[in-house]
């Protein structure tokens, strides 16, 4: 194996939809090309798909194949990146399923960001591992056979999942040893309970959206105004129509 590319030669696959977590495909995307990874982005469609950082719109990134003409035989592996729409969007998707089936049926290493692990869990691939998760679809995780710990990055024999954006570093550290074939070790064995679920949701998602713009009190005023402006201005319309009508059009509407 070259040391200085431990990938050169592996052949990726990254599986997203319209809004994918934006960082969560950027910087793993870095580490295997840095690697020496041939990278081929799939999804459900040809052409681009939107990023999000978390709530608001990110970049487009551009599809390398359609889902529809992908086989898990010719990749050596599988990374999802997660985000609130992109899981959601395949988990719903058979040819999806099935892909993510074969890889598992193979063996190949698969690799889950935060909500990704809902794909396993609609494949019918969640029974008996070992995962984690975004907190908030862990009792999707345990309801579908799962257990769940609440630990940065989580390795199960072929799978490696991580909790989600915050924990990117680890994630990445431990990304291109999984893809290059590293054996799991004794501390990555499946843990025989779930971690409980959290007391309060994470104030990651929440802290985007007060950044989020909202109108100001001047700006609400300003609409109003230009609102009265605009019915003002069609009734001066409507009376200089009426002033124009001629002069025998009005006298016979008299006498009528």
């Amino acid at each position: 194996m070259n040391t200085s590319k431990p990938l050169s030669g592996k052949r990726i696959a990254v599986l997203a939809a319209d809004g994918f977590e934006q960082a969560e495909l950027k910087m793993p995307l870095a580490a295997l090309a840095d690697g020496g990874a041939d990278v081929t982005l799939i999804s459900l469609r040809r052409g681009r798909i939107r990023g999000m950082h978390m709530h608001q719109p990110g970049d487009l990134a551009r599809v390398g194949k359609a889902i529809d003409d992908a086989q898990a035989a010719d990749y050596d592996g599988l990374l999802i990146p997660g985000g609130y729409i992109s899981p959601d969007s395949l988990r719903q998707s058979a040819p999806v399923r099935a892909f993510v089936r074969q890889f598992d049926t193979a063996g190949k290493p698969i690799a889950l960001l935060s909500q990704a692990p809902l794909i396993l869990v609609s494949a019918g691939l969640a029974p008996r591992r070992t995962l984690t998760s975004w907190p908030g679809i862990r009792d999707d995780v345990v309801n579908a056979g799962a257990t769940w710990l609440n630990q940065d990055v989580v390795r199960d024999a072929h799978v490696l999942s991580c909790r989600g954006m915050q924990d990117l570093a680890a994630f990445v550290q431990a990304l291109t040893p999984f893809f290059a074939g590293e054996p799991a070790t004794q501390a990555d064995a499946a843990e025989a309970r779930s971690d409980p679920a959290q007391d309060k949701p994470l104030e990651q998602p929440n802290q985007s959206l007060r950044w989020l713009a909202a109108p100001s009190f001047g700006t609400m005023l300003s609409l109003a105004l230009l609102g009265v402006g605009v019915v003002a201005a069609q009734r001066v319309r409507q009376k200089t129509a009426s002033a124009d009508v001629p002069a025998e059009d009005a006298s016979a509407r008299a006498r009528d």
